[in-house]
């Protein structure tokens, strides 16, 4: 089709300062006639040629677009103010919690308002830092990402992933760390894949090269596990491991660090994985399966001896610790070490030969510290509720943990095991001041009755009155929990009375297995009554009202907003569906999509499976009828190879050409990035100021700050 056709190029905009209400003329999307056949329903898919990411047609619909976006972003009159407010903001020093390897100190610091992070080594916790690498000298742009590093166990190399504009395809390369040279090794296609050492080389996970032009939407199958021999070309390394019977599931390796035994990891077809493993002290040791039930979770913690401790939520929804005999390891004579307990057990580790334990307890992290035995010696105390992360490893008592919350910036502490003390490692420096904010959390009922927490975060003092503006975030899906964490991305919206608040709803991991279950499949619309449920408490509790409430959720988030705004568009003002899942009928038919089905189901299992996800699907239940709908500004990205940016070009051209009133319906097309991971700071400045400007500004709030 001819682009001109497509395209609206000339009057695309009517806006002023002062009527944020006034209709816009968009780019014109071509409808074609494409009809699918479901269970002997047919369903028009008038957009279907917007699927093609790499089509004349598109990439010309994309740049009208942004035109539109961008004219209307550049006339809210304090974007520039609330960007410069946000680059003051994350201008500070960020540095992650050391690891240990062979008695040298690794991390990775920002030194404030540098694109990527920089990795550093040390040869002493006090010495000197030096440069091992700087992500941003390996592009002009900063698109370039280091997205995984593996340190061999003699500690003489260090293999390296790195992405591309945002994509999940992986490069890994290797580096010397004595001399700090690089290797001629390359590895290319590897995706959800690092390099898991054995030996002089390492194991990784690749598939072929796709198809040229199709990178970035195709069917991603046959992945299969590969041995690299450092010195060796890609083309000579060994293959280890293929099922070409199931071509679409995912199959990755991890060696211990002992590199007595070898995992491998199936999953793609339910929420879990199965496991096996391969005993590398034994010459051609076949591959032993553990297990053959991808429901449950299994995932090995360490190796002490001849046992494996095992995290797990075989027949225990709220997780538990076994351990398996490696002479003996299959699940049946597996043994239980830590019975599943009241909270969620979100992570496991053994440091410093104890076992650290992370509980969720109404969505916070609670840590312990227990013996090898399963015996709890010590709770260990966390600053107030929120989110902690540790480091070290299992034979080196020097540990480590990294803590946030909603007002309390990463801070990394120094643990006293012997003592159950800690201390003040690197506490960082931001230009805001937490003692002015407050978080809280409710509990609210649901429309099933079902009770939901929330937090709550704002200005001391605030009173409700029922007039102050809200972000409510929520996620909901994929066993996902959402802890309380920090970001400078929320404090203007906050220093200028703002409430933040982030719903805990069913889908996610906050209470286990049954907890996510609930909104999974025929449960989903559990989610969304359980985010519309959030709304309305915000507004009877007087927290807010219709006109100052913005909602906003990324990926399977993403699919939450434009599913509520379909169903209740009445109670929202501002609604921010970012990379968003909103094709619920072919979202399967792209990369790794089928992977989602365990959570979705897809529109080919069943009648009632078509019938339920039809009935939500954000892109087929838009209202065309006068009724009028929230200001949206949907997000995507033109790498994003994981929801493929389809699903919001198809909404969006969905939307703009539905009578769904004079509020804007707007999409703001990254390029070079991807679903987010990675993206440049200079990248994620952007987007911020425009999607904070865009909800403060049809909040009708303004920039005080």
């Amino acid at each position: 089709m001819k682009a001109q056709v497509i395209l609206v190029l000339s009057s695309m905009m009517i806006l002023s300062a002062c009527q944020p209400k006034t209709k816009l003329a968009y780019p014109v999307a071509e409808k074609g006639n494409t009809v699918d056949n479901y269970f002997g329903t047919e369903v028009l898919d008038p957009y279907r040629w917007l699927e093609n990411d790499t089509s004349q047609a598109t990439a010309a619909w994309v740049k009208a677009e942004n035109q539109v976006t961008n004219k209307y972003l550049a006339k809210i009159p304090f974007r520039n103010k609330l960007k410069q407010r946000l680059t003051d903001l994350v201008n500070y020093e960020r540095i992650s919690a050391p690891q240990k390897k062979k008695g040298k100190y690794y991390f990775s610091k920002n030194e404030g308002l540098q694109n990527q992070n920089v990795l550093y080594m040390k040869d002493s916790l006090n010495g000197e830092a030096a440069v091992l690498l700087d992500p941003n000298t390996l592009s002009d742009d900063g698109t370039v990402a280091l997205v995984g590093t593996s340190i061999s166990n003699d500690g003489k190399y260090l293999a390296y992933a790195i992405s591309r504009s945002g994509s999940d395809w992986r490069e890994i390369y290797v580096m010397d760390l004595a001399t700090k040279k690089l290797l001629d090794d390359h590895i290319l296609w590897a995706k959800l894949s690092g390099a898991s050492w054995k030996g002089d080389g390492f194991f990784y996970s690749a598939y072929d090269a796709p198809v040229a032009g199709k990178e970035f939407s195709n069917v991603n199958e046959n992945c299969k596990i590969y041995y690299h021999k450092l010195g060796e070309p890609q083309s000579k390394d060994v293959l280890v491991f293929q099922n070409p019977k199931e071509p679409k599931r995912f199959y990755t390796t991890d060696v211990s660090e002992d590199e007595r035994v070898q995992y491998f990891f199936e999953s793609g077809a339910e929420s879990g994985n199965n496991l096996s493993i391969r005993d590398l002290k034994k010459a051609n040791a076949p591959i032993i399966a553990l297990t053959s039930d991808m429901e449950y979770t299994y995932y090995p913690i360490e190796v002490i001896g001849d046992k494996i401790y095992i995290y797990t939520n075989y027949q225990a929804p709220k997780y538990r610790i076994m351990t398996a005999d490696i002479a003996q390891p299959k699940l049946a004579d597996w043994k239980e070490l830590v019975p599943e307990g009241e909270s969620v057990l979100s992570g496991a580790q053994i440091i410093g030969g104890h076992l650290i334990l992370t509980y969720d307890k109404d969505a916070s992290n609670h840590a312990y510290l227990f013996n090898l035995d399963g015996k709890q010696l010590n709770e260990i105390a966390l600053p107030t509720l929120g989110s902690v992360g540790f480091s070290g490893n299992k034979d080196d008592k020097e540990t480590f943990y990294a803590f946030n919350s909603f007002t309390y910036p990463t801070t990394i502490f120094k643990y006293d095991m012997d003592n159950n003390t800690s201390e003040l490692y690197l506490a960082p420096k931001v230009a805001f001041t937490p003692e002015d904010y407050v978080t809280e959390q409710v509990f609210y009922p649901s429309k099933d009755g079902t009770k939901i927490p929330m937090f709550l975060t704002y200005k001391k003092g605030l009173k409700k009155d029922g007039t102050n503006p809200v972000v409510l975030y929520g996620y909901g899906g994929f066993n996902i929990s959402l802890n309380p964490g920090f970001s400078t991305s929320r404090l203007p919206f906050l220093e200028n009375g703002g409430i933040y608040a982030q719903a805990n709803l069913r889908g996610g991991g906050e209470y286990g297995e049954d907890w996510h279950r609930a909104g999974t499949k025929l449960n989903k619309q559990n989610v969304f009554d359980d985010f519309i449920a959030a709304a309305e408490y915000l507004i009877q509790n007087k927290y807010t009202n219709k006109e100052k409430l913005a909602i906003v959720g990324g990926s399977n988030g993403g699919l939450l907003i434009g599913a509520v705004v379909n169903q209740r568009p009445d109670l929202f003002k501002v609604a921010i569906p970012e990379v968003g899942v909103m094709d619920m009928l072919r979202y399967h038919n792209f990369t790794i999509g089928w992977n989602w089905a365990s959570d979705y189901g897809t529109s080919a299992d069943s009648k009632e499976m078509f019938s339920y996800l039809y009935a939500y699907s954000p892109i087929h239940n838009i209202k065309n009828d006068g009724t009028p709908y929230p200001a949206i500004l949907a997000t995507t990205a033109d790498h994003d190879d994981r929801v493929v940016p389809a699903h919001s070009f198809k909404y969006m051209a969905t939307l703009q050409a539905s009578d769904t009133g004079e509020a804007p319906k707007l999409i703001r097309i990254e390029t070079k990035a991807g679903h987010g991971g990675g993206k440049p700071l200079a990248k994620q400045l952007e987007e911020t100021a425009d999607i904070y400007a865009f909800i403060m500004y049809n909040l009708g709030m303004t920039m005080q700050k």
